[in-house]
């Protein structure tokens, strides 16, 4: 492994890595974008840098967003591309949002499974994009004989907190305990078959595309 692959791999082991710090975001943002243009284009860091005439030490701090690129490195690097300059720029210039939730204060929802002690608190909703992703706090504080099976579009992962559930999804019977976790197709017929240990708290996170809707 040369001294230019090496540098590409340590920073794509550390998915939180700022490659140096929050005072370089422009550059961060520019060389993913470089570095995704090319991947995209199956070229290698040595091609990109031969057909831009940059040298291939110089391209690998570009992509891993150690320096900043002069603007006619920029030019060559998306004639090479073949990408308008502006297009390195984009994610920078994209919005970045959070929802912060503090302890007991998710929105509480009203869902099928409601009337059997189960108590839904939103914890967050992805906005305009095409793919949803919806964080719940499910609990289960009583018991009940009947208990609904949910079946929508999209996947769902859970992962239990407290208690002990055996949890049904098409022909299988999950037992959970804390710890425990189960990722899953949500359109086979899902839901809590037997309350064991309650109360019972997990985190279901659903994931849809947005023209999609669930129960």
């Amino acid at each position: 492994m040369d001294n230019n692959e090496s540098e590409e791999t340590l920073t794509m082991q550390d998915p939180h890595s700022l490659a140096g710090g929050r005072d370089n975001r422009l550059e961060i943002a520019i060389g993913g974008e470089v570095k995704q243009f090319r991947r995209q284009q199956g070229m290698t860091v040595a091609e990109l840098a031969k057909s831009a005439g940059v040298s291939t030490g110089m391209l690998s701090k570009i992509e891993n967003g150690i320096t900043s690129p002069s603007l006619s490195s920029l030019q060559a690097l998306s004639r090479a591309l073949q990408v308008p300059v502006t297009a390195f720029f984009r994610k920078f210039e994209e919005s970045r949002e959070a929802t912060f939730v503090k302890s007991g204060e998710g929105l509480k929802i009203e869902r099928r499974g409601t009337r059997a002690g189960h108590h839904y608190e939103l914890l967050g909703h992805s906005a305009g994009k095409s793919v949803s992703m919806e964080p719940y706090l499910i609990t289960l504080t009583e018991e009940s004989d009947v208990f609904p099976l949910f079946q929508h579009e999209g996947i769902e992962f859970i992962y239990l907190l407290e208690g002990r559930v055996s949890y049904r999804h098409g022909d299988q019977v999950y037992d959970l305990g804390p710890g425990d976790s189960i990722f899953f197709d949500a359109d086979a017929p899902h839901g809590p078959e037997v309350l064991k240990e309650l109360p019972i708290r997990f985190l279901s996170v659903i994931s849809y595309k947005r023209q999609d809707s669930i129960e």
